[in-house]
């Protein structure tokens, strides 16, 4: 059964700042964070005690009242740990021009065929720097935990190497990092197969990827390195201009594990950055 989006029963549904969601999503520090919008009011059901009565007897029976849906979403939301400069990165404020709608369109499909109460595809975006990889994917974010309530992280890989091997001089095992990451819903790898392409590396994607394919939970992900065939090499050859292919950054097996699980989305067109640039 898919879920619907929660909306506060105290919101103005004709607001001109969050447009009746009932939130807003600013940049804090390093973080998009979402917070109640000033126009939601007290709860008319249960006056922001969080229950109400289901019958009018002086002890009746108490249900969670929906307005404390709303506020899990959020704090789902900032559970994500999107980075500060995906704040507005949303569905309605993304590029379709040219071939980006085919990126567009595939995202769209996903998040309207989601469905919580079974075992959900994953999807990775892939193509050039500067397509809108990132931007797409934490719009899906977004949709699928106000939307339809779900749980998520939102990690960049090489930044997940760098928690770990800080945990590993502390003392700390890649437990307390890596079972977080397992948990959710949803996790979401930002540029992945980016990296020195160590052993390290090899082996945290390796475990990853391993365990959430055994929980049957999806991964998205995005990469500037091309699904297909072994090319051979594990870094870019700037003599010739070739470059690995995904497999040889991820492994044989990451690879076909996702391949298995997670549709590969092609995003093309022209550098996002270079364009802004030139405006």
């Amino acid at each position: 059964m898919t879920s619907t989006a929660a909306i506060h029963p105290g919101v103005n549904r004709s607001c001109p700042l969050c447009h009746g969601s009932g939130y807003g999503v600013s940049r804090e520090g390093e973080l998009a964070v979402a917070s109640t919008c000033t126009c939601v009011g007290v709860c008319p059901h249960c006056r922001d005690t969080g229950f109400v009565a289901l019958g009018d007897e002086y002890r009746a029976r108490r249900a969670r009242c929906g307005c404390r849906v709303f506020h899990n979403r959020i704090s789902n939301f900032n559970d994500v740990r999107i980075p500060a400069r995906h704040a507005a990165s949303t569905r309605e404020a993304f590029d379709t021009s040219g071939p980006r709608m085919q990126g567009f369109m595939a995202v769209s499909q996903y998040i309207k065929t989601w469905d919580g109460d079974r075992d959900n595809r994953g999807m990775v975006l892939y193509g050039s720097v500067g397509r809108g990889k990132t931007h797409l994917m934490v719009a899906l974010l977004r949709e699928l935990v106000f939307g339809h309530g779900v749980t998520a992280r939102f990690v960049e890989f090489s930044h997940l190497l760098a928690d770990l091997k800080s945990g590993f001089d502390v003392g700390r095992g890649s437990a307390s990092t890596l079972d977080p990451l397992v948990a959710v819903d949803i996790l979401a790898i930002d540029e992945l197969g980016k990296g020195r392409n160590t052993e390290f590396e090899g082996t945290v994607v390796d475990e990853l990827v391993s365990r959430r394919y055994n929980a049957a939970k999806p991964i998205l992900a995005t990469t500037n390195y091309e699904p297909g065939q072994s090319r051979g090499i594990a870094t870019p050859q700037l003599a010739t201009g070739q470059t690995p292919a995904l497999v040889d950054r991820i492994g044989d097996r990451v690879y076909s594990r996702l391949r298995e699980t997670a549709d590969f989305v092609a995003l093309r067109g022209d550098d996002y950055r270079e364009q802004r640039r030139r405006v």
